[in-house]
C-alpha cells in the first residue's frame, strides 16, 4: 500500500448573500419635505406679526405657503404611484409633514389674525366682543391636536388597495385651507375699504364683515377641528376630477366656482373652502332628519294596518 495521501478537495466558495437595498424614493421624498418646509416657512413668517404690523402682509404670505404645501402634498403621492415607489416610509413621512403644514401652521395663523392686540381687522366698526387670548390659544391647540389625530387615524385605517374616492372626516389639507383662506379674504376686504370708486355696497359690507370675522373665525376653526375627527364622509375632489367621467353635478360645481372667483376674487377662497367643509355635515344631518321623519310617518300607518 502506498502511504501517499491525496490532497483534500478545495472547499466550494460560499454563496454571497445578496443584499436587497430598498430603493429610496428620491422625488416623492423631496416633494414631501418641500411640504414641511412650506409649513415651517408659514409659521416663521406669521410669527413676525405684532402690534406694529397692522396690514397683515406676513399672514398673507404664510397663507400662500400653506396652499403651496397643499400642491406638494398632492404631487408627492402622484409621483410615488407613477414611479411605483409607494412605501410605508413615505406614508409616515407624509403624515409627519402634514402635521406641520396643515396642523400647526393654520392654527398659528388663526391665532395671529384674530388676536386682539394685533388689530388686523379693525374698521370704523368694532367687534361686539373679543375672545380672551387664552381661549384663542385653546382653540388653536385643539385644531392642531385634531389634525394630528386625523392623520394618525388615516395611516392606521387606510389600506393599500383603497381607491381614495372618499375620506372619513374632513381632510387636514381642506381644514387648513378653511383657515388659511381668511387672511387672503381679509386682504381683499381691506382693499375694498381703502379703494376709491368702489361699488356702493362693497365698503359697508366690508365694514360689517371684518368685525364679524373676529367672532366667527375662531368658531369656524373649532368646527373644522371637530369635523376632522368625525366620521362624516367627504369626497376626494382631486381624484374624482382626474379619474373617470365628469358628472353633471361636478360640472355645475366647477362652473359655480369659476363664477364665484370672477365675481368676488380673493373672497371666493373662504367661501369655497367653507362650502366644502360644512356642506357634507349639513347634508348628512338633513338625510338623517329626513329618514327619521319618514320613519315616524310610516310607523302609525303600519301599526293601524296590523
Amino acid at each position: 500500500m502506498s502511504d501517499a495521501t491525496t490532497d483534500p478537495e478545495p472547499l466550494a466558495p460560499r454563496p454571497r448573500r445578496i443584499r436587497h437595498r430598498k430603493v429610496f424614493a428620491v422625488l416623492p421624498t423631496l416633494l414631501t419635505l418641500c411640504n414641511a418646509a412650506c409649513g415651517f416657512g408659514a409659521i416663521s413668517i406669521a410669527a413676525k406679526v405684532g402690534p406694529d404690523h397692522f396690514q397683515g402682509v406676513e399672514l398673507i404670505t404664510a397663507a400662500y405657503l400653506i396652499f403651496l404645501a397643499m400642491l406638494f402634498d398632492m404631487l408627492d403621492g402622484s409621483a410615488a404611484r407613477l414611479t411605483n415607489q409607494t412605501s410605508d416610509f413615505g406614508a409616515q413621512l407624509d403624515s409627519l409633514c402634514d402635521a406641520i403644514s396643515f396642523g400647526v401652521a393654520p392654527a398659528f395663523i388663526m391665532l395671529q389674525l384674530v388676536h386682539p392686540d394685533h388689530h388686523l381687522m379693525d374698521t370704523i366698526l368694532t367687534a361686539p366682543f373679543n375672545y380672551h387670548p387664552r381661549i384663542l390659544w385653546a382653540i388653536a391647540v385643539l385644531f392642531m391636536v385634531c389634525a394630528i389625530l386625523r392623520l394618525a387615524r388615516f395611516n392606521v385605517e387606510t389600506e393599500e388597495e383603497d381607491s381614495h374616492s372618499f375620506f372619513s372626516g374632513l381632510p387636514s389639507p381642506a381644514a387648513a385651507g378653511v383657515v388659511a383662506s381668511f387672511p387672503i379674504g381679509v386682504k381683499e376686504l381691506k382693499e375694498q375699504l381703502s379703494a376709491e370708486g368702489t361699488v356702493s355696497w362693497a365698503q359697508p359690507a366690508a365694514e360689517y364683515v371684518l368685525p364679524g370675522l373676529v367672532i366667527l373665525l375662531p368658531l369656524i376653526t373649532l368646527a373644522a377641528a371637530m369635523l376632522m375627527v368625525s366620521r362624516i364622509r367627504y369626497a376626494h375632489v382631486f381624484n374624482q376630477m382626474i379619474r373617470g367621467r365628469r358628472s353633471r353635478k361636478q360640472i355645475l360645481q366647477i362652473v359655480f366656482a369659476m363664477v364665484l372667483v370672477f365675481v368676488v376674487r380673493e373672497m371666493a377662497l373662504p367661501v369655497l373652502f367653507c362650502v366644502f367643509a360644512f356642506s357634507s355635515p349639513l347634508r348628512a344631518f338633513g338625510e338623517r332628519y329626513y329618514m327619521k321623519l319618514k320613519k315616524s310617518k310610516t310607523t302609525p300607518s303600519e301599526t293601524k294596518a296590523a
